[in-house]
């Protein structure tokens, strides 16, 4: 602590509490080497798919898992793809501290319990990044472009339109429109159309393969497995009442 030459005593420094993006990396193996030959698929496709993003372990799928996890080969993977490896969650108490005492890994706040309650009347979960506002649909005047490729962590938000992108949307980006959604590329981020409330919105894609999609508060993530007539391929979202409909074009 310094002091001034007033006498007063003045901090050299703040501390703020801060939410920064990060990417979760959900290991549905044990095996490095599996996990390896996964991202290096990925990155193929993909080059800009990571850019040195921070990434938290998620091993909830693996917590039961009796086989070790071999944490040092599992974060030199991680970093030879361009990520940074910074925390671990999810795991057992013994992957916890293997993760810890080899790596050196923190644990992460569980995000389970973090999650917004639906509303009464809706029984599917609202998304939690976007607050859906029940109320008459604000009709699409005009069309937002992005002809970009949109990175992991980039967000787009085409208020009061519809939002037609040119280019890949990375695991860990997101698109969000009041009306509707167009990505004439890979769609593998989170795809928001209808974010007021619009439940004629449809969210459309050349190649549908998204970590998410929503259509006015209702969503459906890649923990449900898309079928093999829309899984990279053309294809729309739609809602039919309340159920999330994902079809081929």
């Amino acid at each position: 602590m310094a002091v001034d030459t007033a006498g007063h005593a003045r901090t050299l420094l703040d501390l703020k509490s801060a939410q920064l993006p990060v990417v979760a990396v959900v290991l549905k193996t044990v095996d490095v080497s599996v996990i390896a030959a996964e991202l290096a698929a990925r990155r193929a496709d993909d080059p800009e798919f990571f850019d040195n993003d921070p990434v938290v372990i998620d091993l909830s799928a693996v917590h039961d898992e009796p086989q070790p996890i071999d944490f040092a080969a599992l974060v030199q993977t991680l970093r030879s793809h361009r990520t940074r490896p910074v925390a671990v969650r999810g795991g057992s108490g013994a992957q916890m501290q293997a993760a810890h005492e080899v790596a050196g890994l923190i644990a992460a706040p569980d995000v389970q319990h973090a999650r917004v309650q639906p509303p009464r009347e809706v029984i599917h979960e609202v998304v939690r990044e976007v607050e859906v506002v029940r109320e008459v649909p604000v009709p699409a005047p005009g069309t937002v472009v992005v002809d970009k490729p949109l990175r992991s962590g980039q967000q787009v938000y085409a208020r009061g339109s519809d939002l037609v992108v040119l280019a890949m949307v990375s695991f860990g980006a997101e698109v969000i429109a009041d009306g509707n959604i167009h990505v004439y590329a890979p769609l593998r981020g989170r795809a928001i159309a209808g974010a007021r409330g619009d439940t004629s919105a449809r969210i459309f894609s050349t190649c549908m393969e998204p970590q998410l999609v929503s259509v006015a508060g209702i969503y459906r993530t890649t923990e449900t497995e898309l079928p093999d007539n829309v899984r990279g391929k053309p294809a729309q979202v739609r809602l039919d009442g309340e159920k999330l409909l994902i079809e081929p074009l």
